[in-house]
């Protein structure tokens, strides 16, 4: 997850650290996120990738900062190993990690901690590609069979909260490395995605995740 680190080190250690905080965790109801147990989480867990206030410094990691609760919580259950199955919906050794010593509660409390901080978002960089991906969010592409973007995350990329995740402002090389896991069946948890992305050129990968990153 994170690539100027060793991998194996940084998740050996972080997870040292995770275990003795998740073992202090009291009893919660789901139903009801703790933010203060969010904050505890997120400034002695998830900080090293994500940033306490969930603005990650580094394209790798998402900026979860904003992001709507019921999605995120989702993706932390995603990255658990389901019973019976041999991979996760999603997979990171870091995160699955992680996710498999979340209760249900502390999942939902973290998650409900980062949807309250303020995102501050990334930006488009390339303007050879604005053309294009806007077209492609706004319009979709008719001739492959590719909706718009904006029919399901919102003409601005704020998405529908228990719905479809917000986009705006995420880096586009975070955005178009799932688009590129959703094509090779890499993440596997939207069947819709996987669709979608399989349609898309590695060009138009490229270009709409860009233009999503200059979304406000």
């Amino acid at each position: 997850m994170l690539r100027a680190r060793p991998i194996t080190a940084l998740v050996a250690s972080t997870l040292l650290l995770a275990g003795s905080v998740f073992a202090q965790a009291p009893a919660a109801d789901p139903a009801r996120p703790d933010l203060k147990r969010g904050e505890e989480l997120a400034k002695t867990v998830c900080v090293a990738c994500h940033g306490v206030d969930g603005n990650s410094q580094d394209p790798a990691n998402p900026k979860i900062a904003g992001q709507h609760l019921d999605y995120l919580a989702r993706q932390l259950a995603n990255f658990k190993l389901k019973q019976g199955a041999t991979e996760a919906e999603r997979a990171s050794p870091l995160m699955m990690g992680f996710a498999s010593m979340l209760s249900e509660a502390d999942a939902r409390s973290v998650a409900a901690y980062y949807a309250a901080q303020p995102l501050k978002p990334a930006a488009a960089r390339d303007k050879s590609l604005v053309e294009l991906g806007q077209r492609i969010y706004r319009g979709g592409i008719l001739s492959k069979g590719v909706p718009a973007c904006a029919g399901c995350h919102g003409p601005s990329g704020a998405g529908i909260p228990s719905l479809y995740p917000r986009l705006h402002g995420q880096f586009a090389e975070y955005t178009e490395a799932q688009l590129v896991a959703f094509r090779q069946n890499a993440r596997r948890n939207s069947a819709q995605m996987t669709a979608i992305s399989e349609r898309l050129s590695d060009r138009e990968i490229k270009a709409v995740s860009d233009y999503i990153a200059g979304l406000r």
